[in-house]
């Protein structure tokens, strides 16, 4: 990289859940590296999106949404949330159109005041509300924090995300390029593979299968003919939930399977053989042994 005038840092994205955190990393990214589901808590370790343009880099990290932690889990995935904030060069405080500024909003922004660098208010689904709505949404935050800018969008539609890249750039400081420029994350094939199948579970499973599931990628090989043999088990809190995930004869087990193997298949480019297992561990959110196994490590926080 030759450019001088070359911008790069990092940047955290914070907000309650279900404000549209990993459907706006996504959509900025232009692949599916972070999980979206409509409940609360999908996105459980800080994914690193690497955002490249010919003069400048922006790594996000989006971090799993606030709330009162429940357990064990709950209380990892708070910390990570407010740890992403620690060496950063800019937030994005991302709030839903749709639901009113609450307690969890309050919360989060009584820990913005402690950010020294510029922290920007999103207002996310602007899709989803009328036009005339959105001035009295703005007034209701604008006197909570200094904020470097305030942006409107629609992260499902892309609506004013490329301005507010634009902005957050200029906020940017000159710096190297951090990764390639075709890396896309810093996370390794197995977490992202592990986040697609968890993505199925919730979005199939709706409201039968709570946070209580977790994925263990177990073996990732490529055979001679090119093709991705892929392992993994889904772990469960409780025995009723694994008729819930395996379904009559098999069938709710098989259509995860088959959704999840065809956007593994476009992450890794290639033919992928998915093979799942169901397995019962009770209490594992609440076991620090089973959350280092899965990958919630306390040094990561």
């Amino acid at each position: 990289m030759d450019n001088p005038n070359f911008k790069s840092g990092f940047v955290a994205i914070v907000g309650r859940p279900n404000v549209g955190k990993s459907t706006f990393l996504n959509r900025v990214i232009g692949q599916k590296i972070a999980i979206m589901s409509d409940k609360a808590q999908t996105t459980r370790n800080k994914i690193q999106g690497v955002y490249t343009t010919d003069d400048s880099q922006i790594v996000f990290l989006d971090t799993p949404g606030v709330q009162k932690p429940k357990s064990q889990l709950g209380s990892f995935m708070e910390e990570s949330a407010m740890s992403a904030l620690k060496d950063i060069d800019a937030v994005l405080f991302m709030v839903s159109a749709v639901e009113k500024r609450g307690a969890g909003d309050n919360f989060i922004i009584n820990r913005l005041k402690e950010v020294k660098k510029p922290v920007y208010l999103v207002i996310n689904k602007i899709d989803r509300i009328s036009p005339n709505d959105l001035l009295p949404i703005m007034d209701t935050y604008k006197k909570a924090l200094n904020w470097a800018g305030v942006f409107p969008i629609s992260a499902l539609q892309g609506n004013n995300v490329d301005e507010l890249l634009t902005d957050l750039t200029k906020h940017l400081p000159t710096g190297p390029q951090y990764y390639p420029a075709d890396q896309v994350t810093d996370h390794p094939e197995r977490f992202i593979v592990a986040e697609l199948i968890r993505e199925k579970i919730f979005q199939l499973t709706r409201q039968e299968i709570p946070y209580s599931v977790a994925i263990d990628v177990e073996k990732i090989r490529t055979n001679e003919d090119g093709k991705v043999h892929i392992q993994a088990s889904i772990i469960l809190d409780h025995d009723s939930q694994k008729g819930i995930v395996i379904g009559r004869k098999g069938a709710m087990l098989k259509k995860i399977g088959t959704l999840a193997r065809k956007d593994i298949e476009d992450l890794l480019g290639s033919k992928v053989f998915l093979e799942l297992w169901v397995k019962v561990q009770p209490g594992w959110r609440d076991k620090s042994s089973v959350l280092k196994e899965l990958g919630y490590k306390k040094k990561d926080y």
